[in-house]
């Protein structure tokens, strides 16, 4: 039996086949799920053109997460269409052009703003809508992107501050919903050249240091391990692992200079 038969799996982030979210998708097909997934605004039609690619094209919803009439609709169709949710993968991350680049001191608070909440405070917003989703489910696993907060990164500035409260974040819901036999975990990937890194200032200085210092290398073109770790996270085969960090980098974390 494949890893996620029978479940039903909220993928949200998916833009281009290049993102990470479309490369979870995917594995999670493969592995036996049924997915919907999630596209914003004037990605929307975009993210539609990109489902057809997949080897079952899934139905795309509209999740501005910026609205909160949106995420409801999501969890409201969600309900109507399964009666219940076992997974979600949360790959949501925006932060305005001030808040990235070499000066973390240029950007005011209404942007930074904007980067805490679409890349943050997002992973309770969804959760918090398809929590009883995941209540009919019996149990359920959310597993969310995530990018090493633990130093400062070049050109990251604020997104790395909104990693930073994502990570944290994670730990609190795992810590309440526990009980709700809901899992929380992240994974920490390795740089990879998606559409959202092609927005970073600078993203080439990370490709050139991560493959030489990663004793496992490091591939920025190959999404498909951190997929398995996502679609792993999802399956039942970590059902007493919540609150973790998964890193999914070739072991560049755990180096020196």
């Amino acid at each position: 039996m494949a890893l996620l038969t029978g479940k039903r799996i909220l993928v949200t982030g998916v833009l281009t086949d290049a993102s990470i979210a479309y490369a979870v998708a995917a594995k999670a097909q493969e592995e036996g799920a049924d997915i919907v997934l999630t596209g914003a605004g004037r990605g929307l039609s975009i993210t539609q053109r990109t489902a057809r690619r997949l080897p079952r094209p899934p139905d795309v919803l509209a999740l501005d997460v910026t609205r909160p009439e949106e995420i409801a609709s999501v969890a409201d169709e969600l309900g109507r269409r399964w009666g219940a949710l076992d997974g979600l993968l949360h790959a949501i991350g925006f932060a305005p052009a001030t808040c990235l680049g070499d000066d973390i001191l240029r950007a005011e608070w209404e942007d930074v703003a904007v980067a805490l909440r679409v890349s943050a405070y997002s992973l309770k917003a969804i959760t918090a809508a398809l929590l009883p989703l995941f209540r009919q489910a019996g149990r359920a696993s959310v597993v969310g992107l995530d990018f090493d907060a633990t130093v400062a990164w070049p050109a990251y500035n604020w997104m790395g501050v909104a990693k930073a409260a994502l990570e944290s974040l994670a730990r609190y819901l795992a810590r309440d919903l526990a009980r709700e036999g809901v899992r929380v975990n992240l994974v920490a990937a390795g740089p990879l050249r998606t559409m959202a890194a092609r927005s970073i200032p600078g993203f080439e200085r990370f490709e050139d240091v991560w493959g030489g210092r990663a004793p496992l290398g490091w591939d920025v073109h190959d999404a498909d391990p951190v997929a398995r770790a996502c679609v792993a996270l999802l399956s039942d085969w970590f059902p007493m692992t919540t609150g973790e960090i998964v890193h999914v980098d070739g072991g560049f974390h755990a180096m020196g200079v």
